[in-house]
């Protein structure tokens, strides 16, 4: 049987609206997954609705025709559903961290200025990064091409690929995500860019 703790019930309740979201998802009906899962069709019923006990070895084969894991499976909610941003004042943004994949962080940002002329001052790092505009326009240099990325566009791409960004025709504002590599080199090329700049 499936291995439970004192919240029983509540995990239980999880995996079987689990299966039928799954299930329902795919669209298929129950004979169709019974029929992938090797299990009669009323037995797949009594799992869904509560009226059998979930069996490991069930849940192996049910977890697999659904394409996905035995742990995602089961896996229970968590608690902590909404974050709240960390305030970067050093370097005007808000920085969110991403659970999903250690290390990876979700980065706010307004911009005012275009990306630069000079193409020295394109960077390049180890990782990879995924930006959506949430208003305005902005221009992605990135090596030899340029692209423009309206309001609701996203851009995905190597960051070991020479690169810039900035605002056209007026301010814009992007979510960034960064995994760890792109993460530490964009640190590392604020912080130059910051040492760099003339004292007020």
């Amino acid at each position: 049987m499936l291995p439970m703790t004192q919240d029983n019930d509540e995990l239980d309740s999880l995996v079987r609206k689990r299966i039928r979201a799954l299930r329902v998802a795919q669209g298929w009906s129950l004979e169709e997954l019974a029929t992938r899962a090797r299990i009669s069709q009323s037995t797949l019923s009594r799992i869904e609705n509560g009226r059998r006990r979930l069996a490991l070895d069930q849940l192996v084969t049910l977890a697999r025709a659904l394409d996905t894991s035995l742990d995602q499976l089961v896996e229970t909610a968590t608690d902590d559903v909404v974050s709240h941003p960390m305030i970067d004042g050093a370097h005007g943004l808000m920085r969110w961290s991403v659970k999903a994949e250690p290390g990876m962080t979700v980065v706010r940002r307004r911009m005012t200025d275009p990306p630069p002329d000079n193409p020295s001052r394109m960077r390049a790092h180890p990782g990879r990064e995924w930006l959506v505009v949430l208003s305005g326009t902005a221009t992605l240099l990135l090596g030899n091409r340029r692209f423009r990325i309206e309001t609701n566009q996203a851009a995905e791409f190597p960051t070991m690929l020479p690169h810039a960004i900035g605002a056209e025709g007026g301010p814009c504002e992007i979510l960034g995500i960064f995994d760890r590599d792109a993460r530490r080199g964009h640190q590392r090329g604020e912080d130059a860019g910051k040492a760099n700049r003339p004292s007020p």
